[in-house]
């Protein structure tokens, strides 16, 4: 990876790698010191003052994190261009080493897939008087080569933008201005650059990103800068048939071997189901279906009640909103593992829902506490409806009820089998079930032949790496500092399968929800707000020692919040390695 800063408009560079593009200085290049010098000739005292001045204008910082590929840096050069106001950079993958004597550049380069910078925007550098809002922006290209006339086919992917004030410090307006308008970008690309209908000379790109807003200076533990994560990966719609396939000796490994990339909590990817609830019967059931007394008590020091129903929705949003893509979206980034909890709405409002019209239909739904998500009949409709369109694929989907209140009912076993049979009606005879015995012994092989590509399990016995304590951070450290510790053969020997959680838990950090709801805007959420920051941590850890920690012959799962490339891509060449050993 290359990393170049580039200034394009006067100002006083870093003194790192910064590039000036100032003029040059009229102070004369003699050495002399004679005091017959002009006086003329040094800086006159207003722009002495006018730069002291400059130096202490307030500035608005935005902490960037990226990750690009090795797959996609294959293809060509792809590069990532952030920019402010004064300052450029460009993030962008190196060519591969071309003999086994760059043993020690592939090194070099695998490590510089991850990417992580601070950049500013500076009231200094916004020529306005008044108006002291700069964009930040960043885009990212892909460089197929060159076409007859030896010119680089480049190819824009996307460009996403946010304007802020280096002043107050507030973000707003652009491309990402929310977090529901930040949904992951495919794009097909081909060896002309070509972006049109798919075919199967022409790879799939993907790109996911996220912007967190925080804030006028920050608030208390929550990051003083905004927040935002870029990735760049192959798409994973048929990651396993790639990896995979059918007929070569891969497929006669045992499914076991391969490290499943997870979008944790998937459930909860829409405020649908709760906007309709809270639309119907108010914001005061808020503290109802939160189920938590300390982040409720942290709020309301700061609110009345009326003043906390009024804010019902951001205090949900905050809390319990772990995805922003469709469920299709998190399939084709490349993930395999899902766990749902799919129960009752809570008692207190499960029976007024059904009075009148507009009501929530009376079902099982993914419960965040006591907070509904998606449907358990949608969810298994649409993991139903992308196995029968990616024939190699295979699903594992585990129901579970910890953290569910008793007073959401949990489903009967007719009610588990009525739901999953409904969603195998329109696959016919094409997909049966496997259970938690063919994800232990059989091979993939296996597996495709006898259909059973939908992998159901319940409450196995699986070892995890969360800790209520270790994953309650705002920086990772004590997240990674576990993986370590828990992560050994004795306590992971005839587990099931090793779920290595990259997420932080800032939610169990009561301060920082309180923080998140009373300063809540549409970019801001104490889950978003770690993901950068905790993500270049905890996945180049997995990369480098999920094989040495986790052997060769356990299923592994690599669970994050907002699921992307980069947790995707490091599980995909994982499991990659272990299929070889």
């Amino acid at each position: 990876m290359i990393l170049k800063t580039l200034f394009k408009k006067d100002r006083r560079p870093l003194s790192f790698t910064s590039k000036s593009t100032s003029a040059p200085s009229s102070t004369p290049t003699s050495a002399s010191t004679s005091p017959s010098t002009p006086s003329s000739a040094s800086p006159s005292l207003f722009r002495r003052m006018s730069i002291k001045i400059q130096e202490k204008l307030p500035s608005k910082g935005v902490q960037v994190s990226a990750y690009i590929s090795p797959t996609v840096a294959s293809w060509g050069t792809c590069s990532i261009t952030l920019t402010v106001p004064g300052e450029t950079v460009v993030f962008q993958s190196s060519s591969p080493p071309t003999s086994s004597s760059s043993a020690a550049a592939s090194s070099q380069q695998q490590q510089q897939q991850f990417f992580s910078r601070a950049i500013e925007v500076e009231a200094r550098n916004i020529p306005s008087l008044f108006d002291k809002k700069g964009r930040f922006s960043f885009r990212v290209n892909l460089a197929l080569g060159q076409d007859s006339n030896n010119s680089n086919k480049n190819m824009l992917i996307t460009e996403q933008w946010i304007d802020i004030n280096a002043i107050t410090g507030f973000a707003t307006g652009g491309t990402m201005d929310s977090i529901a308008s930040t949904p992951s970008i495919f794009a097909w690309v081909d060896p002309e650059g070509s972006t049109t209908t798919p075919n199967r000379r022409r790879r799939e790109v993907v790109v996911t990103y996220g912007f967190y807003e925080s804030g006028p200076a920050g608030q208390d533990i929550l990051p003083k800068r905004h927040q935002c994560y870029i990735t760049v990966s192959s798409a994973g719609s048929r990651w396993m048939e790639d990896l995979i396939p059918p007929g070569s000796w891969q497929a006669n490994r045992r499914f076991r071997k391969l490290v499943l990339p997870s979008a944790h909590d998937a459930g909860m990817n829409s405020m649908a189901s709760s906007s309709k609830l809270l639309g119907k019967l108010g914001g005061a059931v808020v503290g109802t279906l939160v189920h938590d007394n300390r982040i409720m008590t942290e709020i309301a020091d700061a609110l009345s009640g009326p003043a906390i129903a009024l804010i019902a929705p951001n205090i949900i949003f905050s809390l319990a909103m772990t995805q922003k893509d469709s469920l299709d979206a998190m399939l084709r980034i490349g993930a395999r593992y899902f766990e749902f909890r799919p129960a009752y709405c809570h008692a207190a409002v499960r029976s007024a829902m059904q009075r009148g019209k507009d009501g929530l239909p009376d079902k099982l739904y993914f419960q965040h506490g006591a907070i509904p998500g998606m449907g358990y009949d949608v969810f298994l409709a649409d993991v139903v409806a992308f196995l029968l369109a990616h024939q190699e694929e295979i699903v594992v989907v585990q129901l579970r009820w910890d953290g569910v209140p008793n007073e959401c009912v949990r489903p009967s076993d007719q009610d588990k089998r009525e739901y999953l049979n409904q969603a195998l009606k329109m696959a016919g005879d094409r997909i049966v079930t496997g259970n938690e015995n063919d994800l232990r012994h059989a091979t993939i092989a296996q597996l495709r032949r006898d259909k059973k590509r939908l992998i159901m399990m319940e409450s196995v016995d699986s070892l995890s790496t969360y800790t209520d304590e270790g994953n309650a951070t705002m920086d990772g450290h004590s997240i990674v500092d576990a993986f370590s510790k828990v992560l050994t053969e004795d306590n992971w020997k005839g587990k099931v399968f090793i779920n290595i959680q990259c997420q932080a838990t800032a939610t169990n950090i009561p301060k920082a929800v309180a923080y998140s709801v009373l300063d809540a805007g549409t970019t801001s959420s104490c889950i978003l707000a770690t993901k950068a920051t905790c993500d270049s941590k905890t996945l180049p850890w997995c990369r480098d020692n999920v094989l040495r920690t986790c052997g060769y012959d356990t299923l592994v799962v690599m669970m994050n919040d907002f699921i992307d490339g980069a947790t995707a891509d490091v599980a995909f060449q994982l499991s990659k390695q272990r299929l070889m050993a």
